[in-house]
């Protein structure tokens, strides 16, 4: 295998990306989308169950990616498999959804669940200032924009800086969720009994697509179980620990999921958690009163804020990797000549993360997302048979079985979702088919170095 020089300097170990895979899939997700869940699925029982299942696609796709991540080392992601392992306007494909939908509008998300969260902790914030030219939802699309600027500024001074940044968020987020879980268990006031309350589902045509989208937002939950391939190029020993990260962190989050969701009907009856958002916050309020729901929502909005930073962290390598290709925009490659961080490509993501902030609300851009996320990495988890053909040294466990859990599991999920909701679906794939033109505008231009995947 030839070794590839693209100036990002390896320095992370095991600890500090495992908590970026933590940090990356712990986010808007859990925190906000259970009581949907539980609006369209009515029984608690099946919703634990797909989270449970959720988590096993996710595990399955961690060891994939694991496999294609330990062969092929560098920043880029789905970018730098598909481009090597197919062609290079497949590659590219995947990146241009990851910088239209797949890293700025979950930061968008984040960076609104923050909002609400404090809004919910101190609604006299979101009282309007002076005239009523100044509404509440403006209150929190500005703080949400502040979110973003901030943790901007901050990974754009390097990634050792913001790794240690991203390593105490991380560990906030996940002792928070394991004390509400002790916590709640132990000495809150709920009832064990509305884990049996709820209708009964009915596993009919209707039923099967409500499970599919169910499954579509609950891998939106999971996402980020992929986190450590972005930055292959900034990790010690990558053939080791880029797996084991993996691995690792997903694992850690679905026993996280499963307990925190148990918790959710526990303090909650089904029928009240239907469609809230804010579902922790009013978890905790069942459990120990209003106090602890202003307390709660606090420390979710500092949680969503590790999880935004992660995604400011991950998704500008994917931009940095495809200039370096040729296809992207020259000055995305440009690293910063103090702190060794690509900081124009960072800047780049968080304003298109916040025109989606203006524009946009919490529902348009989860469902929007979480059918684009699922179409790249299915086309991913396939290059692994083809890795496999020719022989390389890296070699994980679970092949072939986990490989066709995750395409068939991704197939159906996505066949469903669009049936389901056609409308959000068919802008997601209308996003993948725009970037076919703007591929070949960047290619115009250039003599791309990047080739079919014949080697290493």
């Amino acid at each position: 295998m030839s070794e590839k020089s693209d100036h990002l300097e390896r320095r992370l170990g095991l600890f500090p990306v495992t908590n970026i895979v933590i940090a990356n899939m712990i986010g808007a997700g859990i925190f906000t989308t259970s009581g949907l869940l539980m609006g369209d699925l009515q029984n608690p029982l099946v919703m634990l169950a797909l989270w449970f299942v959720g988590g096993v696609i996710a595990l399955c796709g961690a060891l994939s990616y694991g496999e294609l991540g330990a062969a092929m080392p560098y920043a880029g992601g789905e970018y730098l498999f598909l481009s090597r392992l197919y062609h290079p306007l497949i590659g590219f494909l995947s990146g241009w959804v990851s910088f239209i939908v797949g890293f700025s509008a979950p930061i968008a998300a984040s960076a609104i669940g923050c909002s609400e969260y404090l809004g919910r902790a101190f609604p006299h914030l979101l009282q309007p200032w002076g005239s009523e030219a100044i509404s509440p939802d403006m209150i929190k699309k500005s703080l949400s924009i502040i979110i973003i600027a901030v943790f901007t500024l901050i990974h754009v001074r390097g990634l050792e800086f913001g790794a240690k940044v991203q390593n105490v968020l991380t560990m906030l987020k996940v002792a928070l969720l394991v004390a509400l879980i002790s916590i709640g268990f132990a000495l809150g006031n709920g009832e064990s009994g509305h884990l049996l309350q709820g209708a009964s589902f009915v596993f009919n045509f209707a039923g099967w697509k409500t499970l599919g989208l169910s499954l579509m937002w609950i891998l939106f939950g999971y996402s980020g179980w992929n986190a450590a391939v972005y930055i292959g190029s900034e990790i010690k020993d990558p053939a080791v620990n880029l797996p084991r990260s993996l691995f690792l962190g997903t694992g850690i989050v679905l026993s996280l999921y499963l307990a925190i969701n148990v918790l959710y009907v526990y303090a909650v009856p089904p029928g009240e958690m239907q469609n809230v958002i804010s579902i922790a916050g009013l978890a905790m309020g069942r459990l120990f009163g209003g106090p602890m729901e202003r307390i709660v929502s606090i420390l979710i909005a500092f949680a969503l804020f590790s999880s935004l930073s992660a995604f400011i962290i991950l998704g500008p390598r994917v931009y940095y990797s495809m200039a370096k290709d040729g296809y992207f925009f020259k000055f995305v490659a440009d690293v910063h000549p103090r702190f060794n961080v690509p900081a124009k490509a960072i800047v780049l993501q968080s304003v298109i993360s916040i025109v989606m902030v203006l524009s946009g609300t919490f529902d348009q851009i989860l469902t929007f997302m979480g059918f684009s996320l699922g179409i790249f990495p299915i086309l991913a988890v396939i290059g692994v048979f083809q890795l496999r053909r020719m022989k390389t040294d890296v070699k994980l466990v679970g092949f072939p079985l986990a490989q066709i859990v995750y395409i068939v599991a991704g197939v159906l999920i996505l066949t469903l979702s669009l049936l389901e909701r056609p409308l959000e679906s068919s802008f997601a794939i209308l996003t993948v088919i725009v970037g076919i033109p703007v591929f070949y505008f960047f290619k115009r231009g250039k003599f791309s170095h990047t080739k079919t995947w014949r080697g290493f």
